[in-house]
């Protein structure tokens, strides 16, 4: 049977990830911009709209705003490890359709809260739901796509981290200004129960697709060992590998950058004093637009560097680790975007930094379905993420303050450090990516009969 010409229906499987993971970030992203508002920062506080909002008023909303991002991630994080371990056990279908399910539910509920307290329960449980969306993502291309083609795959749905928040920054400022805060809420959660339908529909295993060719499903399986039956496996044996490690120290040091990307970039254009210019609710689409392009183009761009690398005879070690380590030297220049005074300058350092940041990403992907058998790839998916969101856990809690009385210039340091101190100990614990097969684990597995 050849290989040559194995059909493309693979590729439409990336594309609802990418619909997903699209109205994942617009939900989770509608806070970073709604926080610009005045009445909404008003309400929160339990002001009266025709308050003075004083610079110390801020200063205190800030330090609130970073406690409910801190609390989103807290449950992120809890939610990796039991959405992981609810997908590898009921199924990829059926784990995801109920992250989506709960992250809905929470967007749409986040327009009817009055209070700080009454947002945080709202995002915590946001968070839970959200946690569905990248394992279940990567256990896709696990289970549609030779290990090749992953890096690839994983960039273009990563891309819709990116279009996401674009679409945020497009629709939720017309959304606010003409309708309230509460309206910006409601209309982006109600998108999750679309997708639910599309997932629900569209979603199947190849080998159950009666749309693939018999030369797809081979190419797929091309370099995979189907005869090895659906395993299980404990988190404390996956934490015994220094693979997973490697993939969790990667997500440990990056993943809190772009989270305080994502929560902090609106307030960073809207009161940094320094910039000739300031962006508000009117002007932040031009600005995010060119950002979050230039972003989705580096997610695909380097996802796919590291395959062609690959396609020409690199290993993927020398690949992956090569792609990410461009990723990482492109990303140093932010540390001076708290330090000029041009918007136009500014813009160009972030997003220089957040397309190496979604490069890094898409290869960082790659490693749960390298190093492991697909049968574990959203638990060791999980276990990665849920460091990554530790991390960002410790970085947004403190996020407030470190700007209240330095400005934002040592959050872009360190966002400019992060990445070569990550590829380093990945290194050092990892030299080689060796891929841990499913006979090294069987002992610790149950066998699904």
């Amino acid at each position: 049977m050849t290989l040559l010409s194995p059909g493309t229906f693979r590729w439409r499987m990336v594309a609802l990830l990418f619909v997903a993971t699209t109205i994942n970030y617009i939900d989770r992203q509608v806070l970073s911009f709604t926080m610009t508002d005045e009445l909404f920062r008003k309400e929160m506080l339990g002001m009266a709209a025709t308050d003075i909002l004083t610079q110390e008023r801020i200063d205190q909303f800030r330090v609130e705003y970073s406690k409910v991002d801190s609390a989103f991630k807290f449950a992120y994080a809890i939610g990796f490890l039991l959405m992981g371990w609810l997908i590898d056990r009921i199924g990829t279908k059926r784990g995801f359709s109920l992250g989506i399910v709960v992250w809905s539910l929470a967007a749409v509920c986040s327009s009817f809260v009055q209070s700080v307290s009454g947002l945080t329960l709202a995002r915590v449980t946001l968070g839970l739901g959200e946690a569905a969306n990248f394992p279940a993502a990567i256990k896709t291309v696990s289970e549609w796509f030779p290990r090749r083609e992953r890096s690839y795959a994983n960039g273009i749905f990563n891309a819709g981290t990116n279009v996401g928040i674009v679409l945020t920054a497009l629709i939720v400022p017309y959304l606010i200004l003409n309708f309230g805060w509460r309206s910006s809420f409601l209309a982006t959660g109600v998108l999750g129960f679309g997708l639910l339908l599309l997932w629900w529909f569209t979603y199947t295993k190849p080998h159950r697709s009666n749309r693939i060719t018999p030369a797809e499903l081979a190419y797929i399986r091309s370099d995979d060992d189907t005869s090895t039956p659906p395993l299980r496996v404990s988190w404390l044996r996956l934490l015994s590998y220094k693979q997973t490690w490697a993939y969790a120290i990667g997500k440990f040091l990056a993943d809190p950058i772009w989270w305080f990307y994502m929560a902090w970039l609106p307030d960073f254009f809207n009161s940094n004093d320094a910039l000739d210019q300031k962006l508000d609710l009117k002007s932040f689409g031009i600005p995010f637009l060119i950002i979050y392009v230039v972003s989705d183009a580096g997610s695909i761009f380097f996802g796919w560097l590291s395959t062609q690398l690959m396609n020409s005879g690199w290993s993927a070690n020398r690949a992956r680790k090569t792609t990410m380590l461009i990723c990482a030297l492109c990303v140093v220049p932010i540390m001076y975007a708290a330090k000029t005074n041009s918007l136009v300058i500014a813009i160009s350092l972030i997003s220089l930094a957040t397309a190496a940041h979604q490069g890094w990403a898409a290869n960082m992907y790659t490693f749960a379905s390298d190093l492991f058998p697909k049968n574990v790839t959203a638990s060791v998916t999980s276990i990665g993420s849920m460091f990554g969101a530790v991390g960002g856990i410790l970085l947004a809690r403190y996020s407030g303050d470190i700007i209240n009385t330095l400005g934002y210039q040592p959050l872009f340091v360190m966002a400019g450090c992060a990445y070569l101190l990550a590829l380093l100990l990945i290194h050092l614990v990892l030299p080689r990516l060796e891929p841990v097969s499913a006979a090294e684990l069987a002992p610790d597995f149950t066998l699904s009969r």
